[in-house]
């Protein structure tokens, strides 16, 4: 067995969770009309005493379970304001009250954790020799499947033993705000939508770039003003503004912990959920690393890709990716650009490994198809299981295979480190297939990573099982390339 698995198991913990906004009415199927006036109403009604009493109650329940719950209540609070009556006295207790019937809490990972990635720690400081210290991506599964990105941190040893840290038992979803705009973004998604034409040229045309939410508004108030020059200028309004909505900034306190910190859904395209984050350590001017991951927009109906960059898993810039090679999941960067073209793994056809070269990581335009489904375990379709691995023989790429019964296994091939298009070998078994105590689980018969992690000799893969949990494997890479070459 070239890959052995560690004796751990990482599992949904249901106790970790996120308050969120509740608006009573709204949950409700077929209902037209929230209850928040009602509810106010109420609330307004209690003696001072009541107020006193109920809000003791919900400090004494769910105080622990949340990092600063007061300001969570303010925060909710404020949203229903413009409910309340503007000459309406409120102190402190009852407004934190009125947060309260307007909150709740979501298990991230009430369902499920799975589907991880894992790349270098930034932080490489008091380990024992030959150690090196992680950083893992986990896709959270929670209430009507809604999926979130969270952390995990860990320990890789010289003899390739993994030890996971315990994570912190409270969540933050961080402060969102704005973030720049890049040109080549909206290029893309304008000609999904059929609106790459006279009215996105007008506005595009004088915009740099890389842009702002104002300037960007500026020029569509230009374009709806001459709307009888422009047609659809109100639909192309809209369009730019769906996808700027799809480039926001993350922020997390400093002091927080990695495992912490959770994106949540909060671009319209992606709220059904975020799913799968494909992380890797890149160096795009060589001794300046940053960390770059993709991951799958849901919105409910459609997909698509969004772009993930940050240096310090504090702050998190996020935008849309977009273009042919762009359709469809799984977009994989590689860590460094070859001949000055970014390179990344794609699936846009849905059932071949192939290869996307572009000059711009928000625009990818076309691949060329690298692997092909032939063996009986692969014959629906395949993919990849995260960014390419550089070592002296070739990139090392782990796949995914879906065969009969549609089980999920995990594969390996080797590209030409100089010509990426070039494959040299690919295993001629899985890697990692389930095991019959893998099988059963959320969705079962399935083993999938989305990313793994050099650690000297020794490749660490971490990977979901039956969409439930996550197990680590290891492999030593020489005796891996063996096998390749």
């Amino acid at each position: 067995m070239v890959a052995r698995r560690m004796p751990l198991l990482i599992s949904p913990d249901t106790s970790r969770v996120l308050s969120r906004l509740f608006v009573a009415g709204h949950d409700d199927f077929g209902s037209r009309e929230s209850r928040t006036s009602l509810i106010i109403g109420r609330v307004m009604q209690l003696s001072q005493a009541e107020v006193r009493e109920a809000l003791m109650q919900v400090e004494t329940k769910f105080g622990d379970r949340h990092t600063d719950l007061g300001l969570l209540l303010e925060t909710h609070a404020q949203r229903v304001a413009n409910r309340i009556a503007p000459d309406a006295q409120l102190d402190e207790d009852r407004w934190r009250l009125i947060g309260a019937f307007f909150s709740h809490e979501s298990s991230v990972e009430g369902a499920c954790i799975t589907n991880p990635s894992a790349v270098e720690h930034f932080d490489q400081t008091k380990l024992s020799p030959g150690s090196t210290r992680f950083i893992m991506s986990v896709r959270c599964i929670g209430e009507g499947h809604r999926s979130s990105i969270g952390f995990r941190t860990g320990v890789i040893d010289a003899t390739g033993s993994v030890s996971v840290d315990v994570a912190h038992p409270r969540l933050t979803a961080g402060t969102h705000c704005e973030s720049k705009l890049e040109h080549m973004a909206f290029i893309g998604l304008l000609e999904r939508a059929g609106d790459y034409g006279e009215n996105a040229h007008y506005v595009l045309e004088a915009l740099g770039d890389s842009f702002s939410v104002g300037e960007m508004e500026e020029r569509l108030t230009r374009l709806i003003h001459d709307r009888d020059t422009y047609r659809h200028a109100e639909q192309t309004a809209e369009h730019f503004r769906a996808i700027a909505e799809r480039n926001y900034k993350v922020r997390y306190p400093g002091d927080s912990h990695e495992s912490e910190r959770i994106l949540w859904p909060f671009a319209a395209a992606e709220w059904r959920g975020m799913e799968d984050a494909r992380f890797t350590r890149a160096e795009w001017v060589p001794g300046q690393p940053t960390f770059v991951a993709t991951y799958t927009a849901f919105d409910g109906t459609d997909i698509s890709q969004q772009l993930i960059e940050t240096g310090d898993f504090a702050t998190f810039d996020i935008s849309p990716i977009s273009g042919p090679a762009a359709e469809g999941k799984g977009l994989a960067i590689f860590p460094k650009k070859i001949d000055g073209w970014y390179v990344a793994l794609s699936r846009s056809d849905f059932e071949t490994n192939s290869i996307a070269m572009s000059h711009h990581l928000e625009y990818w335009e076309k691949s060329e198809v690298l692997q092909r489904p032939t063996r009986s375990w692969e014959l629906i379709q395949l993919g990849n299981s995260g960014p390419p691995i550089e070592t002296e023989a070739g990139w090392l790429v782990l796949t995914h295979a879906v065969g009969p019964m549609r089980t999920y296994t995990l594969g390996a091939m080797l590209l030409d480190r100089h010509d990426p298009m070039r494959v040299i070998s690919i295993l001629d078994e899985p890697l990692l297939a389930p095991l019959p105590h893998e099988r059963n689980g959320y969705v079962p018969n399935v083993v999938y990573s989305c990313g793994s992690m050099k650690a000297g000799n020794n490749l660490m893969i971490p990977f979901g099982i039956a969409d439930q949990s996550i197990g680590i494997a290891v492999a030593r890479i020489d005796e891996l390339l063996e096998r390749l070459t």
